[in-house]
């Protein structure tokens, strides 16, 4: 005896395989690690790789100081609002929640000059021909730091960060990179 099924059992049929499959994507992709909670300062790594990037570049004759290293979701909108609501130039592209800033995986810097910040990328204060900045750059590499100056689209030259393979979708998600132990580079 053969069955026939009728258009609504059919639908029904669909909606609920339809339905299993978003279930299994919400789980797949790691929707669910959402309650894990926001860091609130720099990654350990980070925080000593920036500390080493610092007496390195002490070490060529080059004095920087960073500028900004965590930041919070908040702070970052107030950021991105520069240039656009809010006087300024803008700064940004990444709203609250979308900056390795806001994971604690970014820092900032600067050179620093006859005591103030300078973010000239010719400046020579070592006198050895070489531009200070790209100097600091190439060490912040060898520690393992992506460059902002490095990006096709949005060069952010005073920016550096380790993202320990984890794009801001993933962070957003919940997934962290490890806290320990992390082997960091040292020159």
């Amino acid at each position: 005896m053969k069955r026939k099924f009728s258009g609504r059992a059919v639908i029904t049929f669909c909606l609920i395989i339809v339905g299993v499959w978003i279930y299994l994507q919400y789980i797949h992709n790691g929707t669910s690690n959402r309650d894990v909670p926001l860091p609130d300062s720099l990654h350990p790594a980070v925080s000593h790789n920036a500390e080493l990037l610092i007496q390195q570049s002490a070490g060529k004759g080059i004095e920087i100081i960073i500028t900004d290293g965590f930041r919070s979701h908040h702070e970052q909108d107030r950021l991105y609002e520069k240039g656009r609501s809010t006087q300024g130039n803008i700064v940004t592209h990444a709203k609250g929640g979308e900056s390795f800033h806001n994971f604690g995986l970014a820092i900032d810097f600067a050179i620093k000059a006859n005591g103030q910040a300078i973010w000239d990328m010719g400046y020579d204060g070592n006198g050895n021909g070489q531009s200070d900045w790209m100097e600091v750059v190439e060490i912040a590499k060898e520690l393992g730091f992506e460059w902002g100056g490095d990006w096709k689209h949005f060069k952010d030259y005073p920016h550096l960060q380790m993202d320990f393979g984890l794009s801001i979708n993933d962070l957003q998600k919940g997934e962290r990179p490890p806290s320990q132990p992390m082997t960091v580079k040292s020159s």
